[in-house]
Parts: C-alpha cells; structure tokens; sequence
C-alpha cells in the first residue's frame, strides 16, 4: 500500500513498506553513488539505494530507497525538532555525515549536481539540512534524507544553512522560527559546539548564512521562471521575501551572533 509522507515541499514522496519511491532529476546518478559509498562506509543514518532498472531508477521515472523511520518535522518546528537534544544531535549528525565524505571522489565532480559545486570542496554538502530532512527518534537526530541538493563544497556552507534552520536565524515575522534573538543566538552557538566549527569559520557564518539565503533566492527564482511549479507556488507564498526579510534581521542582529559565536 502506498502512503504519502508528510513535508515534501518540492517533491511528491510516497512510502511503500519499507521503501519510498521519489522522482528523480538529471543529478539523480551522483546522489545515488553518494548514498552508495556512505553505506560501504557503513552509514546507517542515510538512505541505501535500491537497485531498479538503470542505476537506481524505475522505468517510471522513480527512485526507491530505503524508508528511515522515526519522526519528520515540517515548520514551524515541532517540539521535539525544537528540543536541545534534537540541536546538539543534529549538529553531530551533520559533523559524521560530512567527515564520512572525506576522500570520496565526488568532491572533484563539478558538474552534475542540482546545484553548483562550490570551493572548496572540502566536503560533499547535504544541501538541505533542516529539521524537515532530518530523521528523529524520540529528540535524538538518527537519519539524513532528501540529498537532491547534494553537491561538493566549503563545510562552513552547509553549516550555515543548517544553523540557520535549526538555531533558527529567522526574524520575528517568519512564521518558520521561534525564540528570541539572545535565544537564537545561544542555539547557534550549541550547534557550532556540537558540530566542532573552529573559531575562523565561527567568524564568517552570520555572513555565510546571509550568501546562502541570497543564493537560495536566486536558485527559486531560476527555477520558477523555468518553469518549475513547485518553485513558483513558492514565490506565490512569498518564501523568496520571507528569505530576504531574514538576512535583513541578519545585518541588524549580526554583533548580537557574533558575540555569541566568537
């Protein structure tokens, strides 16, 4: 039987068993050699590729990989995505996930990927790493899905994201975030900790963040006037506003993080 799983702002995602079954893109081959190597590896927190048809895909234009159970936070954030244990794991998380990409010949790659590969490439980049693609057991951070934004680069570029997401960075309006900003600001810096950043790139994140959320504007707008529908219902709600509302409160707000990032 088929089930349509929470979240999936983009992409239509439907479980079978122990299985879910997502469209693929032209990037599709790199994320499914990602996903491979990190099981050789022995990562049990990312999905393993089923193998169907021509690497990974059915003839329908699906991909199947392996279903991670556990809770799923959408925005605003759950309580248990919102809990301190949930941050500090995740941060952990994020650090395992990018240390397990170290070697991997995908880091010299540059074309391919959904989105452009960037350097250095010190890490392959999950993309995407939010509360909404990240797997929870109870408040305890235990899986990584959704690697379609997958692509080599800085670790401070993922970071960035991530501590966006989960701190959250987000002005008061967003209906996505929560917390004060002295509350953002120690969840930041908890998340730092966790995922080890040194103090040089703790120095550029409120800034890194600022880059990012410009790129992800860009890259929505791209998309929509190509033609992507899921893109342009986004515009239509304002995300792409949403997103430059917040790296203003960034520039308003950014001695407030970095004191407590520095």
């Amino acid at each position: 039987m088929e089930v349509k799983l929470l979240g999936g702002g983009v992409n239509e995602v439907v479980r079978v068993g122990a299985t879910v079954r997502r469209p693929t893109g032209s990037w599709s081959p790199l994320v499914h050699e990602l996903l491979r190597q990190l099981r050789a590896q022995g990562c049990t927190a990312t999905p393993a590729v089923h193998g169907v048809a021509q690497d990974g895909v059915t003839q329908d234009g699906f991909e199947i990989l392996d279903y991670l159970p556990g809770g799923v936070s959408g925005y605003p954030a759950t309580p248990a995505a919102a809990s301190p244990e949930a941050l500090e794991s995740a941060a952990r998380l994020l650090r395992a996930y990018h240390d397990s990409t170290l070697g991997s010949a995908l880091l010299h790659v540059t074309d391919g990927w959904l989105l452009p590969a960037r350097t250095p490439a010190e890490v392959v980049c999950h993309g995407d790493f939010g509360p909404h693609n990240c797997v929870l057991d109870g408040t305890t951070a235990v899986g990584i899905i959704d690697f379609d934004t997958a692509h080599p680069g800085p670790r401070l570029w993922d970071v960035a994201y991530a501590v966006y997401r989960w701190a959250p960075l987000t002005a008061p309006g967003n209906p996505d975030g929560f917390g004060t900003v002295e509350e953002q600001g120690r969840r930041a810096r908890v998340f730092c900790d966790h995922y080890g950043l040194d103090p040089a790139e703790r120095a550029e994140l409120v800034d890194t963040v600022a880059t990012r959320l410009h790129a992800l504007v860009a890259f929505m707008r791209t998309q929509a006037a190509a033609g992507d529908a899921a893109f342009a219902r986004h515009l239509a709600a304002g995300h792409d506003l949403r997103y430059l509302a917040d790296i203003a409160y960034l520039a308003r707000q950014r001695a407030l993080f970095f004191g407590y990032l520095g």
